[in-house]
């Protein structure tokens, strides 16, 4: 059993390592994918501050479909190359988006959210999903937050086998 106590740290790349062992924890000896992808996001949304979205999104079927996830009900699927999902995805680089007003064909689930990371999951060169968080403040994430959380992303890779995700 994990607690449930929010990370407090002096600093954000104190808060990140200290996110990093919750996660390692939690990842360690679970091997079911639903688990683990429910409990990275369930873990993501209630620790990071100023988020009201975080969850996955799957490949499946040439497009992104809603997989688990923390906040208000999403989208459910998003064609590749369409709004912040589908161009990280597309583009197998993490979007962080300031302020997604301002993003051209941004899909927007949540009228609350202003800002936007979305990192690819790629596993032997492929998409097979994206971590998408969400922000009602703008200008949310930075340099700091797309490293760790992409350190994240890296770490499922290795940790789930994606194979069994259809």
């Amino acid at each position: 059993m994990h607690g449930n106590d929010k990370i407090e740290a002096s600093d954000k790349n104190s808060f990140y390592r200290e996110l990093l062992l919750q996660f390692e924890g939690l990842m360690s000896d679970e091997k079911d994918w639903l688990a683990s992808l429910s409990n990275t996001s369930a873990l993501l949304y209630q620790n990071l501050p100023h988020v009201n979205w975080a969850g996955f999104y799957l490949y499946k079927e040439g497009m992104l479909v809603l997989g688990p996830f923390q906040g208000k009900v999403a989208c459910t699927r998003i064609e590749m190359g369409k709004g912040v999902c589908g161009t990280a995805a597309r583009e197998k680089e993490t979007c962080r988006v300031l302020d997604v007003h301002k993003f051209p064909g941004h899909i927007a689930c949540d009228s609350a959210s202003n800002s936007e990371i979305v990192v690819p999951i790629i596993k032997n060169d492929a998409v097979v999903g994206v971590l998408d968080i969400d922000s009602p403040s703008l200008e949310r994430f930075d340099e700091t937050d797309q490293l760790y959380l992409e350190n994240i992303v890296k770490k499922l890779e290795e940790y789930i086998d994606w194979s069994k995700i259809s």
